[in-house]
């Protein structure tokens, strides 16, 4: 059975990116992008992936209240990007593909922004933008948006999803320039919205036993982060032992990220449960289990992940907009614009 057409820019393919990666790239559901902090941190989290408008860009998006993702890639633009679920992408059996480049945020017109995201969301999952939408519009905390789009600049694929292969290699061209990032905005950014992230064993147990998309994320040589699928993963007294595929086994002892997550089968059309855990730590290579290493854990990260039905995931998010609709209007504030509106696209 043919597959059907590409529907985004991508079937011009104007970059010239591999061809079997262009699927991949248009129909995955998730994405695990990955930033360097400050301080030198690697923080990977799984994200909803979309082609640029132009066809020259992958890009991801985040709220306009919780912004950290997108000031770690101002700061740094050296970003990573890990399409590791092609199932997911309705291609089981396809490629898994490191996708690694620059970043370019860009906040300038939050309400340009806002549109294309619903544009987006209504055009891809119909049927998860369905719903009485005076409460959609409560859920403006969560759908104002600003994107950062990433210029390829190396992308590594496996054609079949065989890590224990040698990986195929595109570079682009010397001529590749990704456009500088929007000013950042005066003042602080805000803090974590996230809840207490807890004890990480428990946490840590519960991961192995049921989060199956595993990814790590280390320092490339050049300094731009790396995220990996993890073949497997094991408790161990100071964290994880994990398995890795030998065709990318990290040289070197480093600081490290493990993401664990899931979603169900057509995720978020027909079901809203998805769950996330992040460690922060380093990895150490362990010479005695050959092609594994030790995850050593530092912190477990606060995260927001969904479960039960759709009614429970409205009421979630209402009970959420009382405490985020300020940091709204802080952050438009910030960047001296109105805070943007829920505006559909037949409404535009």
């Amino acid at each position: 059975m043919a597959e059907p057409p590409l529907a985004t820019p991508l079937r011009d393919n104007p970059a010239a990116w591999p061809r079997e990666l262009l699927p991949l790239f248009e129909r995955s559901v998730t994405v695990e992008f990955a930033t360097l902090s400050r301080r030198g941190q690697l923080i990977t989290s799984p994200l909803t992936p979309y082609v640029g408008d132009d066809g020259r860009t992958l890009d991801v998006s985040t709220g306009v209240t919780y912004p950290a993702k997108a000031e770690r890639a101002r700061r740094n633009p050296r970003v990573c990007l890990l399409y590791g679920d092609p199932a997911g992408a309705g291609l089981p059996g396809g490629p898994v593909a490191v996708v690694q480049g620059v970043a370019t945020v860009r906040d300038h017109d939050l309400q340009a922004s806002t549109d294309r995201y619903l544009r987006l969301q209504v055009t891809r999952f119909p049927r998860a933008m369905q719903g009485p939408r005076f409460l959609l519009r409560g859920a403006a905390w969560y759908l104002a948006r600003m994107w950062i789009h990433v210029t390829p600049m190396r992308i590594r694929w496996w054609p079949n999803g065989r890590l224990d292969e040698q990986p195929r290699e595109w570079v682009a061209p010397p001529s590749t320039v990704a456009p500088a990032s929007d000013p950042a905005p005066p003042g602080r950014q805000p803090t974590s919205w996230t809840q207490d992230a807890g004890d990480w064993r428990s946490a840590g147990r519960m991961a192995v036993q049921r989060l199956d998309l595993r990814d790590l994320t280390v320092v490339d040589r050049d300094g731009t982060p790396l995220c990996i699928p993890v073949d497997g993963v094991a408790e161990h007294r100071e964290g994880f032992l994990l398995a890795l595929p030998r065709s990318v086994l990290p040289a070197a002892e480093g600081p490290a990220c493990l993401t664990f997550h899931t979603h169900p089968p057509g995720w978020p059309e027909t079901n809203t449960r998805q769950e996330n855990r992040t460690f922060v730590g380093r990895l150490m290579p362990d010479q005695q289990s050959g092609p594994a290493a030790i995850f050593r854990v530092e912190r477990l990260l606060g995260d927001w992940s969904l479960s039960g039905n759709r009614l429970k995931f409205l009421l979630d998010f209402i009970a959420k907009q009382r405490q985020m609709t300020p940091r709204l209007r802080a952050e438009a504030a910030r960047r001296g614009q109105p805070v943007p509106r829920v505006r559909f696209p037949d409404e535009l």
